[in-house]
């Protein structure tokens, strides 16, 4: 070490002179411990809401349809022999979402988050199983409008119709997703091999 280096450590010992280190129950608050208790609690409560999924269906705007109503929806370009089929109830039954007995904002949530679950996982024919709500308030078909109303809403839904009445009838919905891109990619894959 050099004679420089050695006088400016030395003066820098000089400094702290008598300056101590704090012992454990010496530590100093910014906040009073009410303070930071409450902004703990701000910062958990913010991060439950940030943990929630993100769930783009609205629970406004809904059109109110009667129990007895047919649900029936075909995206353009949807060929005529597909929604038949499904219409017809001749795709095989991938997965079934039932709401029965759920509040409408359990509802909400399950509806989406399985919808989202089954298109990754490259399901494309789901049965929604949603009742009549002959008496459901504040309006009948209540469940049955919403589910309406957000099948409209998401881009993956390709089609939907009621389902036929082994499956449930006007209790339920037959709902074909997009195909999930790697779908689409595994799909051209195995007509390569061929």
């Amino acid at each position: 070490m050099s004679q420089l280096e050695s006088d400016d450590l030395q003066s820098f010992f000089d400094e702290l002179g008598d300056i101590k280190p704090l012992k454990e129950n010496d530590k100093v608050y910014s906040h009073s411990p009410a303070e930071a208790l409450a902004k703990k609690q701000r910062r958990a409560a913010a991060q439950q809401v940030s943990n929630k999924a993100y769930n783009p269906l609205s629970m406004e705007g809904v059109q109110p349809i009667k129990p007895d109503d047919f649900l029936d929806y075909q995206q353009p370009g949807i060929q005529d022999g597909v929604f038949k089929k499904l219409r017809m109830g001749k795709y095989e039954i991938e997965h079934r979402i039932s709401l029965k007995g759920l509040t409408l904002a359990e509802s909400r949530d399950t509806f989406y988050s399985s919808l989202r679950q089954c298109h990754e996982r490259g399901v494309r024919a789901i049965l929604v199983q949603h009742g009549k709500g002959e008496n459901s308030q504040p309006f009948p078909a209540l469940k049955k409008s919403y589910v309406k109303h957000w099948l409209g809403e998401l881009e993956d839904v390709i089609a939907f119709h009621t389902a036929q009445p082994q499956h449930g009838g006007l209790r339920a919905t037959y709902v074909l997703l997009k195909k999930h891109p790697q779908q689409k990619l595994i799909n051209r894959e195995k007509n390569r091999r061929r």
